[in-house]
């Protein structure tokens, strides 16, 4: 088996092309997207898909020091996880929708990894073998439903197109070496090298594997920096992760749901506290400093 971190860069992506999923590797100049029968077609004009096919979409909780110190978390020991449906699953130029009774929907830019053979209780050292490539992601939550789920933020990070991924599936790039960027409408709004990550993806991967069979498709989450937080209805979010490629969603509204049954959005001290993160944190010490020094004088 090769070593996906091995040289040269090679880039595969996924588009609905007449009607018809195509596989396609992208022009030297980055221009075209050539399908195998030797057409071309406009890159500015492709209509992407998610260029895996999972069974399964893992992802891991606070990988970042930097998120962590925003939340003002115990340094951790062990790496913790969660899942997402395979609804979520959204590719590149694809909407993130947002329901008309909600307001807290924050972008969480990350790095994706994907399976390449079945894995189960694969050593670390012997991961990169196992894996096809890297993707930038987007661990989209809507943290309106944060009060729900015991934890298990089903109905946060688990809605439809939740889950945008690509524009390709790379392999060829020495991942630790990279850095991750999310931008909303141009501007840097988080920014981490992937070397700053506690759990590396390796000892992720190899984890997760010693009691879950990984399959070919399958994809891991491997954490977000600081600074998620909501976006805008209109917005464009981009995540880029260097050597590997940037992937473009944008924001719209969608309406409410008309099915009152079950729980319903809300806007808690936990929900406010996680969707703005350390914003929320500055904000709340500066009223109590204030309320403080008020109740001195």
């Amino acid at each position: 088996m090769t070593n996906v971190l091995d040289g040269p860069r090679r880039e595969i992506r996924r588009i609905l092309h007449g009607g018809v999923p195509q596989w396609v590797s992208v022009s030297d100049d980055g221009a075209a997207l050539l399908l195998n029968d030797g057409r071309r077609v406009d890159e500015a004009t492709a209509v992407y898909m998610a260029p895996c096919d999972p069974t399964k979409i893992l992802c891991i909780h606070l990988n970042y020091d930097s998120r962590r110190v925003e939340f003002r978390a115990k340094p951790l020991t062990t790496p913790t996880y969660f899942q997402k449906p395979l609804t979520t699953l959204n590719a590149h130029r694809g909407v993130l929708n947002r329901p008309a009774d909600s307001k807290y929907l924050n972008y969480e830019g990350e790095i994706a990894v994907v399976v390449a053979h079945p894995m189960r209780n694969v050593e670390p050292g012997d991961v990169w073998e196992y894996v096809a490539g890297f993707m930038p992601s987007n661990d989209v939550g809507l943290h309106d439903f944060r009060d729900t789920d015991a934890g298990s933020m089903l109905r946060v990070k688990g809605q439809d197109g939740y889950c945008p991924v690509g524009p390709g599936l790379v392999s060829g790039v020495d991942i630790g070496q990279q850095t991750l960027r999310t931008y909303i409408n141009g501007s840097v709004v988080q920014e981490d090298p992937v070397s700053n990550m506690t759990f590396p993806i390796d000892y992720i991967l190899a984890d997760l594997c010693r009691h879950i069979t990984l399959l070919p498709g399958d994809i891991v989450l491997t954490g977000t920096p600081a600074n998620s937080r909501p976006m805008s209805l209109g917005d464009v979010v981009e995540v880029e992760v260097t050597g590997v490629g940037k992937l473009t969603n944008t924001v719209a509204e969608i309406p409410a749901p008309h099915n009152l049954a079950g729980f319903l959005p809300t806007e808690s001290e936990e929900v406010v506290r996680v969707a703005r993160g350390g914003d929320w944190w500055a904000e709340r010490d500066a009223e109590r400093a204030q309320a403080a020094s008020a109740g001195g004088r």
